[in-house]
């Protein structure tokens, strides 16, 4: 496994060369997997790539959104009174989390463009959760990806002990693959 973190300034020409070669022992890439969310810190990383990235690779720029159908669905007298009453309001707040997630999904496409990027080489993917959003990137990666390039996410420090964060899931969970954190 490759690791970089890099904080936001663009890398030294000799450096971003050296990422996107297979001279210096780091890996050819070729396809980046870019894992998306609404936060400030992905809207980093896309810009990151943006600014240091040759502009003929594949980019799937890739996020996890909550699995709440059969929740939202559910019809059951074993729900509690008040979630039966606030059942509607919280599936429309879901439904508003997954329009702001594609709108940060196709935001991070047209930044790319913008910057150059052929906007036949992005994909863009938006996927329920499965297993969890790490072990999902995860998978995901496992498509032919080169690398997966994600933001660190600023979470408070207890709360990043117990929890743990996505990237440092990542980076557990990958263990083969070039992780790319922009701080």
């Amino acid at each position: 496994m490759f690791i970089m973190t890099v904080n936001q300034q663009p890398l030294h020409k000799k450096r971003m060369l050296a990422m996107t070669t297979e001279s210096g022992g780091l890996p050819m890439v070729k396809k980046i997997l870019v894992a998306v969310d609404d936060s400030e810190n992905a809207g980093r990383a896309v810009n990151f790539l943006a600014d240091n990235f040759k502009r003929d690779f594949e980019i799937t720029l890739f996020s996890v959104v909550p699995d709440t159908e059969t929740l939202c669905e559910m019809e059951s007298p074993a729900l509690t009174p008040y979630f039966r009453a606030r059942q509607s309001d919280f599936c429309a707040l879901e439904d508003q989390k997954k329009i702001i997630v594609q709108k940060a999904l196709d935001g991070a496409r047209d930044n790319l463009v913008e910057k150059g990027f052929s906007a036949d080489h992005i994909t863009v993917k938006l996927q329920t959760r499965k297993r969890g959003i790490a072990r999902d990137i995860v998978e995901e990666s496992g498509d032919g990806y080169d690398l997966i390039v994600m933001g660190r996410r600023g979470i408070s420090g207890v709360r990043e002990f117990f929890l743990g964060s996505i990237s440092q899931k990542v980076l557990h969970l990958a263990p083969d693959m070039t992780v790319l954190i922009v701080n």
